[in-house]
């Protein structure tokens, strides 16, 4: 049994998941599943009675989804986790509680940062999800991390479906600028320890990643992930222009 546990909580010393997999489109087709779900039945589930208690279940599953990453790193030494490189500095952890906040006082402020850092930032940790590449399906991080990632969506699409919340320009702007604190913050951290990439502005990532196609100079790779991240926030408003634009 300790050895079970030991190889469940811990990780490969070789690569054990590859992009584009079932291992990788399953748990989104999954999440595209339940999104699709909440769509058809958001009329039953608003007027559901135990529709209050739905949303401090989806909550809490994000709360432990994330603080479980932690568990791990502490309940299980031989990871070797170096705390100072582990700190909750990162977009998709705090989208994560958020949205948790967001669920259930269905506070539309919650729900401004985290809609536009899931759909910016988050998406690519979905299409190259860098830090399972020593897990696979038989490890608790690879449950762990699409647990995370996932149900912020879900939560995100139903609050939109569901209660009707939206975003709006002022909405973008808050977001982008909670964004840029969380990144000075990176920064200033990447600076004083060593080895730390929060936000992976220091360097790319080890495995495979949408910022390998980024540039080693940083100025030149900040201001690309500038670029981008500015772009991401556009497309991400982009239909609820469209839709305030028709309506008129």
């Amino acid at each position: 049994m300790k050895e079970f546990f030991i190889y469940f909580f811990g990780q490969g010393d070789v690569q054990e998941f590859a992009l584009f997999t079932p291992a990788h489109i399953l748990p989104i087709l999954w999440m595209v599943a339940m999104i699709l779900l909440i769509r058809k039945n958001a009329g039953s589930l608003r007027d559901w009675k135990h529709e209050e208690k739905l949303r401090y279940v989806l909550a809490f599953a994000l709360i432990i989804s994330d603080m479980s990453y932690y568990w791990r790193l502490v309940g299980v030494p031989a990871l070797g986790a170096n705390p100072v490189e582990n700190l909750p500095i990162g977009v998709c952890g705090w989208a994560a509680i958020l949205c948790s906040y967001m669920l259930v006082g269905k506070c539309q402020s919650f729900f401004d940062i985290s809609y536009f850092w899931l759909l910016s930032g988050s998406l690519f940790a979905l299409l190259t999800p860098t830090p399972l590449n020593f897990t696979g399906p038989t490890r608790f991080r690879y449950y762990q991390f699409w647990a995370e990632h996932t149900l912020g969506y879900i939560a995100i699409f139903y609050m939109i479906f569901v209660h009707g919340m939206r975003p709006t320009v002022k909405s973008a702007v808050k977001s982008y600028i909670a964004l840029v604190v969380m990144a000075v913050i990176a920064y200033s951290v990447n600076r004083m320890i060593p080895g730390a990439n929060y936000l992976y502005m220091a360097r790319p990532e080890s495995a495979p990643s949408v910022l390998d196609i980024l540039p080693p100079n940083f100025a030149l790779r900040i201001s690309i992930m500038i670029a981008a991240i500015t772009l991401m926030y556009g497309l991400a408003y982009l239909p609820w222009y469209l839709k305030d634009k028709k309506n008129k």
